[in-house]
């Protein structure tokens, strides 16, 4: 197992022998430049183009354009296709949930009211009329 500190002591070594490799690679083409051994690789052309490459080249750019446009056809008739899949979807889905509150209502299944919700309806009910009853004594 490699410690943290290990690891910085690998890569500095691995950093130190690149750099090292580098330094000798450039000494040794200054070297040769000074003896005016490189060859100057720029001056010679290398003929080396056949006749039918171009020919290749262009079928496969159609075919490619082809194929890409086919492509965006396809993908643009999934897209249609799906969205109106999932929009006639959504709309049976609303009306079976529109059909189904509706049948609730229609089997007269209410939910009670809880007890504590009644006193609570009741006690407003009381002081509204207290209120009331204030108010009436007051203006007269």
């Amino acid at each position: 197992m490699i410690l943290p500190n290990q690891m910085y002591y690998i890569l500095l070594v691995l950093f130190f022998a690149s750099l090292f490799s580098i330094i000798f690679m450039i000494g040794k083409r200054l070297v040769l430049l000074k003896q005016e051994k490189i060859l100057n690789l720029n001056e010679e052309k290398v003929a080396f183009e056949l006749p039918y490459l171009k020919e290749i080249k262009h079928l496969t750019v159609t075919n490619i354009k082809k194929h890409g446009y086919a492509f965006l056809v396809m993908i643009i008739r999934f897209y249609v296709r799906g969205t109106n899949l999932l929009k006639n979807k959504y709309e049976e889905i609303k009306i079976k949930i529109k059909n189904r509150s509706q049948q609730n209502n229609l089997n007269g299944e209410k939910k009670e009211i809880s007890k504590f919700l009644k006193i609570i309806g009741d006690y407003k009910n009381k002081i509204r009329e207290i209120k009331h009853k204030i108010n009436k004594e007051e203006n007269l």
